[in-house]
């Protein structure tokens, strides 16, 4: 399996939370999530938790016998757990997190596994491509958003309405009802979005953090079978690089994005 990768933090002087990397048979791509501010919690940071979390899946992934991906997850975020749970609080919400994708050829399939908002992308052999995403933090934030709506902001009202907002999302976090992410419940994993298929129905795949997907959405320039020829035309970096370029040019319009940190993984030559 051929692997090219690309990442890029979205701010000079802060460090990259996301993380990738590859073994022969396996990719791992993980997004760094946290609150501000929150280092009293966790003296470590999220970009040593994704990294931390991202090292130990390479490392069971590649000495993997077949284990179930969900559980391979599992123990690595039990592990990494255990690594920080004597001297941070990383029970409380906000302490460090992160979404997981992953893919691993096995016997003749793929086998991938999703954890909260990034993007996995089959490249059909007899087909478009199929788009797969884990939905529910998405669908959570639109729901908890609902009082910001009419709401004027830098308001008073809209500040309150906010807070309530984040706290109710906070709340949701790694329940029944709303969402699930890599951070220290190991049980998180068995909520992952799994799947498997036939080596021979693909010719590649690629993962997306949320930062590199916004060139799908919200800026709409190109669709998925779009992103799978820049990938063949410039590689990962390509994606990136137009990513970085439509941020620069929507900064002081209605569409503005924060700069995020993006990072793309295109494999290709699967095995057979």
């Amino acid at each position: 399996m051929r692997v090219s990768t690309a990442t890029s933090a979205g701010r000079t002087g802060r460090p990259n939370e996301d993380f990738v990397g590859a073994v022969p048979n396996a990719v791992v791509l993980l997004d760094g999530a946290g609150i501000p501010g929150a280092e009293s919690l966790c003296s470590h940071g999220v970009a040593w938790y994704t990294h931390r979390l991202g090292g130990t899946l390479l490392g069971h992934l590649s000495r993997d016998g077949g284990e179930d991906l969900a559980g391979i997850l599992a123990t690595a975020i039990g592990e990494v757990a255990a690594e920080h749970g004597d001297t941070c609080d990383i029970a409380d919400p906000a302490s460090p997190q992160a979404t997981v994708g992953m893919v691993r050829a096995h016997r003749g399939r793929l086998d991938h596994l999703l954890l909260a908002d990034s993007f996995l992308v089959l490249d059909q052999a007899h087909a478009g491509p199929q788009v797969i995403t884990d939905e529910r933090e998405v669908l959570a934030r639109r729901d908890c958003a609902t009082p910001l709506e009419g709401l004027a902001q830098g308001t008073p009202e809209y500040e309150r309405a906010r807070d309530s907002c984040v706290t109710a999302l906070r709340a949701r976090r790694n329940q029944p009802g709303g969402y699930w992410i890599a951070k220290d419940d190991p049980r998180a994993a068995q909520e992952a979005v799994t799947g498997s298929r036939s080596l021979h129905d693909l010719n590649g795949v690629a993962l997306l953090s949320n930062g590199a997907s916004r060139i799908v959405s919200p800026y709409g320039v190109t669709d998925w079978p779009g992103v799978l020829e820049l990938l063949a035309a410039h590689g990962p970096s390509g994606v990136i690089r137009r990513v970085r370029q439509l941020e620069a040019q929507a900064a002081d319009g209605p569409n503005a994005q924060i700069p995020d940190d993006a990072t793309v993984v295109h494999c290709t030559h699967l095995p057979s």
